[in-house]
This record gives C-alpha cells, structure tokens and sequence, in this order.
C-alpha cells in the first residue's frame, strides 16, 4: 500500500509540473498554440483531479484498515488479560503476539495516515495553484482573441475605406463618375451634330434641284 500511495503520489506531482513548466514552441499562428495549450491544460487539469480524488480514496481506506486494526488490537489485550488469568502459557503467548502484531499494524498505519495527509495537503494546493493558472490562461487567451478580432476588423475597414484596386480617393471616383457623365453627353453632341450636318446637307442638295 504505501509503495504504491508513493508511485501515486510522484506521478501527481510530475503531471503538475509538467503542467506549470511546459512553454510554448514555434512562432506561427500563436493563437491556435495558446488554443491548444488551453485545451491541454484543461485536459491534464481534469486527470490530475481524478488523481487526487483517487489519492482522497487511499487515505480513506489506510484509516478503514487503522480502525479494524485498532479494534484487533483491543479485542487481542482482553483475551491476553483472560489468558493470563487462567496462566495457560501456549494461550498467553498466542494473545501477545496477536496483540503486539496488531498494535504495531496500527502504529505504522497512523505513520502512513500521516503522512499521506501532508502529501494530499501539498498537491491540493499545488493543484489550486495550477486551477488558477490555467484560469488565468483563459483569460489572456480571451484577451488576445478580442485583441486579434480588433486587428482583423480594423484591416478590414481600412481596406474598405481606401479600395486601393479601384480607387484610391473618393475623388477619384467623382472624377471617374464625371468622366463617364462627360462622355456620355459628348457622343450625345457628336450625335446630334451628325444629325444636322446631315440635314444641312440634303438640304443644300434639295436647293441645287430647284435652281
């Protein structure tokens, strides 16, 4: 029991470190990085609270084993007092060993109950610590969310505000718009021109025909 409560214990505590040291690599896209660094923590956050619940249980179950102990123990002295009143040596020695061996059982017990409490007590706290470190990783993450949304938003008014494949300036596309009014209205005149030199001129031919 204890060999495996330490095997349980050094796990916990390097999953937490692990956890609280780990850095981010590479310089593309820092946001999906910090995403998933998020979602890791998260993740390694929900076992190692599985862990500790796990560890909460051992206790538990080393006290269950000290009280059947002590029970034993207390069970074993009275029939060591019966044994010594009726001075049958086989039964005296029988309740003694019985005795010490129970009473030893809850001494290393108590030993173990111990100090898996001040074990249990430091890796709660270390794993509130690293709650409000991943806690505080949300929060920067949102930060820097909000703060890139800006960015995309700002990006994208500025291109709207000066369209640089089109037009450069509103003035620009005033000039354009006129342009294209200016053009219109001089093939209109061109038109009409055409129209009238063409009446003048079967006009004249009209006149030659009479003369």
């Amino acid at each position: 029991m204890n060999a495996f409560w330490h095997r349980l214990k050094y796990t916990v505590q390097e999953d937490l470190n692990t956890l609280m040291d780990k850095k981010k690599v590479g310089k593309e896209n820092p946001i999906e990085q910090l995403n998933q660094y998020f979602l890791d923590a998260q993740q390694q956050t929900a076992e190692i609270g599985k862990l500790l619940e796990r560890q909460g249980r051992l206790k538990q179950e080393l006290e269950q084993e000290r009280q059947d102990a002590e029970l034993m123990a207390m069970k074993r002295r009275r029939q060591l007092e019966l044994a010594e009143a009726t001075g049958e040596e086989e039964l005296i020695s029988f309740a003694k060993a019985e005795t010490e061996a129970y009473e030893g059982r809850v001494a290393r017990l108590s030993a173990s109950i111990q100090e898996a409490t001040n074990e249990l007590l430091s890796l709660e706290h270390k794993f509130e610590e690293m709650k409000h470190r991943v806690k505080d990783m949300r929060v920067r993450q949102l930060q820097l969310m909000g703060k890139e949304n800006v960015t995309r938003a700002q990006e994208k008014m500025d291109r709207f505000a000066a369209p640089e494949t089109l037009f450069s300036t509103l003035d620009d596309l005033h000039s354009y718009i006129e342009n294209l009014g200016g053009s219109k209205r001089s093939a209109q005149s061109a038109s009409s021109m055409e129209q009238r030199l063409d009446s003048l001129e079967k006009s004249s031919a009209r006149k030659e025909e009479i003369v």
